[in-house]
């Protein structure tokens, strides 16, 4: 669940790329043995544990140790920023360094940390944690209980996977509560209403998950009360993909919502006022108990509640009243008149040809958007009127838009802006970090004006410190022409006019409406910029740098658009003579292995080296292992003949011609991943091995999807992959 800033709330069941750790077998076309499909199993591990030796063997040595040395060194660099989230006078962070690999849990007062202080108060230290209690824990989160921020709801994950669980922690005794709340390990979530009751939803044996391995009932837990007991406020229908439920502790407007995902892209959200089987209700028996209110909205739509407003962000068009919205407009809608069926829309954000919604944040009286014109960052500000005008009706128009100035932050050109509110219920105060390929971080306090939304003051609160030497790196913005004619923009960070003999590195991911934009990375520019390499960041279809209709173009039968653009980049960064293909890498993860695994297979004379990470490959059985069910809204279901037809044409695994000549590939994976089942890359790897292809294959044993569980494992898969690229691509 996702608390929106605004101290209002929507549920974020949008999950993206999660599930359930099962070993699901279906016949396939592949020749790979079946074993390698057993996530756990002693002949696929004693497998993966050999080609992690053949690959340390080959790209070990002085310069791996050198560059696994530097990267570590920046991740625990002890002067990056510790961002914070703010709860009454409290500052809380996560900190994570050398000596405290899986993460401190501490606080200090928000002055203090305004002030640069370092006054931390330590409230939870994970890795003694995981050494008392013999368990490899790795951070997940935690939820305080509003008003008084005494308790909290822990998260943690065994060895980083998305499987998790939660416990009940006195945050005045620095301790676990002695028969607290507490929810098994499990997909799922447990979030506060008050201090007597929760929101769970959780896997509670068959009928209780989907296909996919969530949880489909939103349930109340009493203090004291067994979970298989709770009362089921929803439930979804087998067919759909997960509930989600979470309480908005905003006083005036306290109430609860639950989110019902039918699949990856269609969601139904409903409201229950005040707390639901709390101390707020007027009783909680089954004759008075509020029945929870459907809210009407497209189902491919955001809905998020925020005092007295409701927030509508469009996935596609809407007819309402006479009127088309695009997608990608941000509406607000009076919620009272809402629920009363008068549907009056006051447009927030309208996108045009090159300006879409980025995201958004809510201040004590305003709505902050951060939007991408052309993939450039700006800041909005829309301001509701301060009361209900004279006759009770609003009009279009009573809400006031504005655009800050941010001069007194000093953005550099091309770098990514983004906003959160610090102190929603209280007050105007704005978090606003910028970030570019080669500015370090910083992070600003701004003050806006109740009234106008203007900038009334501005604060560098910290700033990250410069961890590679970018002298020459000169940061650009370029457009390629795809195979369908679309321009397809994209970010080089190098020399100025690029090197042909030096490496070059594209990256992408191109789904999910995920936007890749410029940040940075002390990795890349110790790894490649500061040894003159070229990086490059691909926007392709399927992402959300040009709202959702750039994700929606590369849905389904359309995917290989986010192909034909990435290609298109690589072929225009030759044509500009920024690289050769000899020279030129790519790199993605997850999706982003989808597409570099399709890149491999589709035009491999296009690149020097492929680095694929915790991908997809098998589109046959996707929707059958893991979270992959919950993502045929994005590809499409195999099981479907003639949907499959169209899957198969971006299925690398079964696009892969054993004859065919590749360049070289480092395959990666975790045996902890519980979103992308390992099987994807393993059974890859054993093909190009029979095949006699160049392939090296790197299996971490902790990690979940994001492969490495802490800095130590990250920075040597990190290495790996450097010393693979430099190997391939360096003169």
């Amino acid at each position: 669940m996702r608390s929106v800033e605004s101290g209002g709330y929507r549920p974020s069941i949008r999950p993206h790329e999660q599930g359930a750790q099962t070993t699901t077998t279906t016949s396939t076309d592949s020749s790979a043995p079946s074993w390698l499909e057993d996530i756990t199993g002693d002949r696929a591990l004693a497998w993966a544990r050999e080609r992690n030796a053949e690959t340390e063997q080959r790209l070990g040595g002085s310069r791996l140790d050198g560059l696994e040395r530097s990267i570590r060194a920046a991740l625990d660099s002890p002067d990056r920023i510790p961002m914070v989230s703010v709860r009454g006078e409290w500052a809380y962070n996560v900190w994570t360094d050398a000596d405290h690999p899986r993460g401190l849990w501490r606080r200090q007062l928000l002055d203090s940390y305004l002030d640069g202080g370092e006054d931390w108060e330590v409230l939870l230290d994970v890795d003694a944690l995981a050494d008392g209690e013999g368990v490899s824990w790795v951070w997940h989160g935690a939820r305080l209980l509003d008003p008084d921020n005494d308790r909290a709801l822990i998260h943690l994950s065994e060895r980083g996977s998305d499987t998790d669980t939660t416990r009940e922690f006195d945050l005045v005794s620095r301790s676990w509560v002695e028969g607290g709340f507490s929810r098994p390990a499990a997909k799922g979530s447990m979030s506060w209403i008050d201090r007597d009751h929760v929101w769970v939803c959780t896997d509670l044996g068959p009928g209780t998950v989907s296909s996919s391995g969530y949880p489909l009932q939103a349930r109340v837990l009493t203090r004291g009360g067994r979970i298989e007991d709770a009362r089921v406020v929803l439930e979804g229908a087998p067919s759909d993909m997960t509930v989600g439920a979470g309480h908005d502790a905003t006083p005036g407007f306290e109430r609860s919502w639950i989110e019902v995902a039918h699949d990856f892209s269609h969601f139904t959200t409903y409201l229950l006022p005040d707390r639901p089987g709390g101390s707020g209700a007027a009783t909680d028996t089954e004759a008075v108990r509020p029945a929870p209110r459907r809210i009407e909205a497209p189902a491919d739509a955001e809905v998020t509640g925020w005092r007295e407003w409701l927030l509508i962000l469009l996935h596609g068009d809407w007819e309402l009243g006479g009127r088309i919205w695009p997608a990608g407009s941000l509406l607000a809608f009076d919620l009272e008149d809402h629920l009363a069926g008068d549907r009056r829309a006051h447009p927030l954000f309208v996108p045009d040809g090159h300006a879409f919604l980025q995201g958004f944040t809510a201040t004590r009286h305003h709505v902050v958007m951060t939007v991408m014109v052309d993939v450039v960052s700006q800041v909005r500000v829309a301001t509701p009127p301060s009361a209900r005008p004279a006759g009770g009706r609003w009009e279009e128009g009573d809400w006031t838009a504005s655009v800050p100035d941010l001069a007194g932050a000093s953005v550099p050109p091309l770098c990514t802006i983004s906003v959160g509110a610090v102190a929603p219920r209280e007050d105007d105060r704005l978090w606003l970090t910028v970030s570019g390929f080669t500015t370090p971080t910083t992070l600003f306090l701004l003050d806006l004006d109740p009234g106008t939304g203007a900038v009334a003051s501005t604060r560098r609160v910290r700033q990250a410190p410069a961890l590679f030497d970018a002298a020459g790196v000169e940061v650009s913005q370029h457009f390629a022409t795809s195979a369908d004619g679309t321009r397809v923009p994209y970010f080089q960070a190098g020399r100025p006019g690029g090197d042909p003999g030096a490496p070059t590195l594209l990256y992408g991911y191109g789904g999910f409406e995920v936007s890749c934009l410029p940040g940075y990375s002390p990795v890349v520019g110790l790894s490649l910029l500061e040894h003159g390499g070229t990086y490059v960041v691909a926007n392709i279809r399927g992402g959300g740098e040009y709202g959702p209709a750039w994700h929606r173009a590369a849905l389904t039968r359309n995917r290989p658009r986010a192909y034909e653009d990435f290609e298109a980049v690589a072929r225009d960064l030759i044509a500009r003579g920024v690289t050769t293909p000899s020279r030129l890498g790519i790199q993605g993860g997850s999706n982003g292995g989808l597409l570099t695994g399709n890149m491999l297979v589709r035009t491999p004379d296009l690149f020097g080296a492929v680095v694929i990470q915790a991908p997809l490959l098998d589109m046959r059985r996707y929707h059958t292992w893991l979270a992959g069910a919950s993502w045929m809204a994005e590809y499409g279901d195999p099981d479907d003949p003639g949907q499959w037809e169209f899957i198969r044409a971006f299925s690398p695994l079964h696009l892969f011609d054993p004859a065919r000549a590749y360049p070289p590939v480092l395959l990666t994976t975790s045996t902890r991943d519980d979103r992308v089942h390992p099987a994807h890359a393993r059974t890859m790897a054993w093909r190009m091995r029979e095949a006699g292809c160049d392939i090296l294959f790197f299996e971490n044993i902790e990690g979940g999807h994001s492969g490495a569980a802490d800095n130590a494992q990250r920075a040597h898969v990190q290495a790996l992959v450097w010393e693979f690229l430099w190997q391939q691509l360096g003169a």
